[in-house]
């Protein structure tokens, strides 16, 4: 069952008020009549709640809820995917893959390789329609966070906010002996911070990979094959993942 979010703002006398697109899909893609259960999320506060729909027109849903339902769904370890902008309509395919997978939050960088350049006006459109895919995938796979798409930066940017993670991991080609998973071990498994920094088409330039490294980024081998960079966001989360969540 798909999964719908919510606002505490919409959440008054144990009743849930469903508003917007969501009502379109739960009347007509979902087909949903008065009496049926939804799942509802509080994205504000994480929980999940059994409900029942209890009156539904053109406008909104309102739901009664059942009972509050237990969720571990979250995986305890966060990570931040730095990706750089890739060409044609690859972020989506990222976006999507990396929510399903248990990303925390995206963050597109634009680096000295890429192809793609845009504007002020292009960059906002492409974060709403990031945005929008994000939540998408969130619903479907029963998250209990719509993960962030935010706003595009830069190296320097990176590496102001190197600090702030337990490890940054570099997917760099031309690192052949330093492996994800021996990086990993040697952490403590409690509530990480993690963040993954991958390059686009063209790979990470030897300026920015020195600037860094230099910053405390640690360079790390994907294996013997040189994967797109569609696939390198996949390949790490899932790793991630298996080593470090139950």
């Amino acid at each position: 069952m798909p999964k719908f979010f919510v606002t505490q703002e919409q959440i008054k006398d144990n009743k849930i008020l469903i508003i917007g697109q969501d009502v379109n899909h739960v009347k007509n893609v979902l087909r949903k009549k008065v009496g049926e259960e939804l799942i509802i999320c509080d994205k504000d506060n994480c929980e999940d709640y059994l409900c029942k729909i209890c009156e539904l027109n053109e406008k909104q849903i309102e739901c009664e809820i059942i009972n509050t339902l237990e969720s571990d769904i979250e995986p305890i370890t966060k990570v931040t995917i730095f990706q750089g902008l890739p060409k044609s309509n690859k972020m989506e395919l990222i976006i999507q893959k990396a929510v399903e997978l248990g990303a925390y939050d995206i963050i597109p960088v634009e680096m000295k390789r890429c192809v793609v350049k845009l504007d002020e006006k292009d960059k906002t459109k492409k974060i709403q329609r990031w945005q929008k895919i994000s939540e998408v995938a969130a619903k479907q796979c029963g998250r209990n966070i719509i993960p962030k798409i935010n706003n595009i930066v830069n190296i320097k940017n990176i590496c102001n906010l190197i600090k702030e993670y337990d490890i940054v991991l570099l997917a760099y080609e031309n690192e052949k002996q330093n492996t994800i998973k021996k990086e990993l071990q040697n952490l403590n498994k409690n509530n990480l911070k993690i963040a993954v920094i991958v390059g686009p088409e063209g790979g990470i330039s030897e300026e920015e990979f020195s600037s860094l490294t230099q910053n405390g980024a640690i360079s790390v081998t994907l294996g013997k094959r040189i994967l797109r960079t569609e696939t390198v966001a996949i390949n790490i989360l899932s790793i991630i993942m298996y080593e470090l969540e139950d």
